[in-house]
């Protein structure tokens, strides 16, 4: 996947001797220690990631983590003490001021905050125009594009309404608006949704899924909640002290984290929400095919003991199940013929999910489901595993252990 974002080595100290800090930071002293001895900050300390094109990139920590100076820095509103930032090729940190102005103005969405950042004397037309009114964009077109992005939000019908008119939820769509208006391809999230109530929270990530599915941003969202990075994020960074301890999916940090300090931070994450059946599920030990006679595929599902059989097409495709206890019957009552055909009776609607459907769904399915394993498919309804009972039990232990596709 193309690589939308790269930094190599980004580091950032605030105070007057950064290099003697760094140099503190090489002989193994902490953040803290730099501080209480030198009276330096370290924002950022040696983080070096990549963020790909059109993925939601979330940066999460506690407070004081780094995460918000890292994004910060992304588009130097921090000025990097070290390092590069590379956006589509261009490592911006060579870059002079009118430079920059050019570049910022180009690529990125501008910045969504907790605390909505709206300008209280203007509409919320005026407050998602303003992006555009400050590129020098003519009146007439600046407001069709703001007016097309608020009923994209789910405004339409305030535009002439004024901040102090609209809830918290309300509030936050019209600084989502306004990013969004500007129509660059890189958008940073700061705490965005942090200050709302957590029904509303959750709407609103929602709304963001389904803005992002749409318009294929790259969003660098900021948070310090650990639910609202796994739900959001298409790969996450957890940061301690100015450094990135670990880069990956959900299912890959929740499941193999990278040291005490990351597997004591997620400890308490629900596994059914972020595991998947992708992540869950198991190989597939035979299946039958629709040219297949009904002996030949007994023969199959006794070889390898299984209480019943999926059938697939050449493409892989599934067709459904055979229950093994059907088909012992069928060839008993029809054991003189030899040229036995399979009757189409014996094949049943298969349970299937897509192996992208978290495991706390699978749970819901499985509780009504009566015979045979969940088949497990890609978007084309092609069979790529099966999840058994067994599975989905040892997927909510804490030993259970992630196999990354591939």
């Amino acid at each position: 996947m193309e690589e939308k974002i790269v930094l190599r080595n980004l580091t950032k100290i605030f105070g007057k001797n950064p290099d003697k800090a760094i140099k503190a930071l090489k002989e193994g002293k902490s953040k803290n220690e730099v501080l209480s001895e030198q009276n330096q900050i370290v924002g950022v300390y040696n983080v070096s990631l990549s963020v790909r094109k059109s993925e939601i990139f979330v940066l999460m920590g506690l407070s004081g983590s780094g995460k918000s100076t890292l994004q910060r820095l992304i588009n130097r509103l921090h000025e990097p003490t070290r390092g590069e930032i590379i956006i589509d090729g261009v490592d911006i940190t060579k870059l002079g001021k009118k430079d920059l102005r050019e570049f910022r103005r180009k690529n990125f969405c501008g910045m969504v905050f907790q605390n909505f950042a709206v300008l209280p004397h203007r509409t919320v037309l005026e407050n998602v125009e303003f992006g555009l009114e400050l590129q020098g964009v003519e009146k007439i077109a600046r407001r069709e594009k703001a007016r097309e992005v608020i009923e994209l939000v789910g405004l339409k019908g305030n535009e002439n309404s004024y901040p102090s008119q609209l809830s918290g939820g309300m509030l936050q769509r019209v600084g989502l608006a306004r990013g969004l208006a500007v129509d660059a391809d890189i958008m940073l999230m700061d705490e965005a949704f942090s200050a709302l109530d957590p029904l509303i929270r959750r709407q609103m990530q929602d709304e963001l899924l389904e803005l992002q599915e749409r318009l294929q941003k790259t969003i660098i969202f900021v948070t310090h909640d650990l639910d609202e990075a796994f739900k959001l994020g298409n790969r996450i960074a957890i940061m301690n002290d100015g450094e990135v301890i670990q880069t990956g999916t959900a299912e890959e940090i929740i499941s193999k984290p990278a040291n005490d300090y990351v597997k004591a931070f997620v400890e308490d994450m629900n596994r059914s929400v972020v595991l998947t059946a992708q992540s869950i599920m198991q190989p597939v030990e035979d299946t039958a095919f629709p040219g297949d006679g009904p002996r030949t595929i007994l023969r199959k599902i006794r070889k390898k003991g299984l209480t019943g059989i999926l059938m697939i097409d050449t493409r892989r495709e599934l067709k459904g199940y055979i229950r093994t206890s059907e088909l012992v019957e069928y060839i008993k009552n029809h054991k003189e013929k030899e040229d036995l055909q399979f009757d189409k009776a014996l094949l049943h609607n298969a349970l299937s999910v897509d192996e992208n459907m978290p495991l706390i769904d699978i749970i819901n399915i499985y509780s009504g489901h009566q015979y045979g394993p969940v088949a497990v498919t890609d978007e084309n309804n092609r069979l790529k595993g099966v999840i058994v009972k067994g599975a989905v039990i040892a997927a909510l232990s804490e030993s259970f252990e992630f196999d990354s596709p591939g």
